[in-house]
């Protein structure tokens, strides 16, 4: 059996974007990590979620590994570096935030981890962090690296797809089913995912959407019972979360390609 490493900027970024290609790992019988590089200090909490006194890493710690039980994962680490916040805060500036940094030194701590693991995939995001957030470039530009110090053999980037996401809400709007005053992303900014032309692959994961919704439900002080894609109706959270994208590049040595890659990813083209 493999291993799968799967590297998040935050609390609840595994559960939206990679869940489905954990579960599924899981299920088959592979060895699924997940590794945090902050423990997302600087969420905005649902309203109501917190006890008085009680400090938002600390719940979004507890949350990860709530979340790991409902994707399958058996090991959870954290880097320790502190939230950067969106783009363009001052807290961008904070000395041991994440977009702080030093890459090199931060891909040593991973390369650790990876190390003890030897898995045969790390998952990483994308060089627009999936829509710009600064922790989430970093995720990039660390993991690559610590894959490279590792010598993992497939690093694997998730990503948005922009088109496969305005072909749903389009559908969505023609049928009725969008919520009244919801607002869609800005698909058209060049920081929010990836054209479908530059995704190499996917992952079927529609048989593991409860395990996806699960570890979504999971992160409680962040996503709300009543939040737009938990609510969603189950044909329809299906439809729109049960297929995750990913792209590989450099492509993997084509004389040892890990069987689990070739079981998890399907190439688009």
């Amino acid at each position: 059996m493999g291993t799968i490493v799967s590297f998040h900027a935050h609390p609840d970024d595994e559960s939206v974007g990679s869940a489905g290609t954990l579960a599924r790992a899981a299920a088959a019988g592979h060895r699924v990590v997940l590794v945090f590089a902050t423990r997302g200090e600087l969420g905005e909490p649902v309203p109501g979620v917190l006890a008085p006194g009680e400090q938002l890493a600390v719940r979004r710690s507890a949350e990860c590994y709530e979340s790991a039980a409902a994707i399958g994962a058996k090991r959870v680490e954290f880097l320790g570096y502190t939230d950067s916040g969106m783009i363009g805060e001052p807290s961008n500036d904070a000395p041991y935030c994440f977009w702080q940094a030093d890459v090199e030194h931060a891909a040593k701590r991973l390369a650790v981890i990876l190390d003890e693991e030897e898995p045969d995939i790390l998952t990483v995001y994308d060089d627009n962090g999936g829509y710009g957030h600064p922790d989430h470039i970093q995720v990039h530009r660390v993991g690559r690296r610590a894959g490279e110090l590792s010598a993992v053999p497939v690093v694997v980037q998730g990503t948005i797809n922009r088109d496969w996401m305005t072909r749903g809400i389009r559908g969505m709007a023609d049928n009725g089913d969008l919520p009244e005053g919801w607002e869609p992303p800005n698909r058209e900014a060049p920081t929010f995912g990836k054209p479908e032309s530059e995704i190499t692959h996917r992952v079927d994961a529609v048989d593991f959407v409860e395990q996806k919704k699960a570890s979504m439900r999971a992160h409680a002080s962040q996503i709300a019972p009543d939040h737009f894609l938990i609510a969603m109706p189950d044909p329809m959270f299906a439809m729109g979360m049960g297929t995750e994208f990913y792209i590989v590049d450099p492509p993997p040595n084509p004389a040892a390609v890990p069987e689990l890659f070739e079981e998890l990813f399907i190439p688009m083209r």
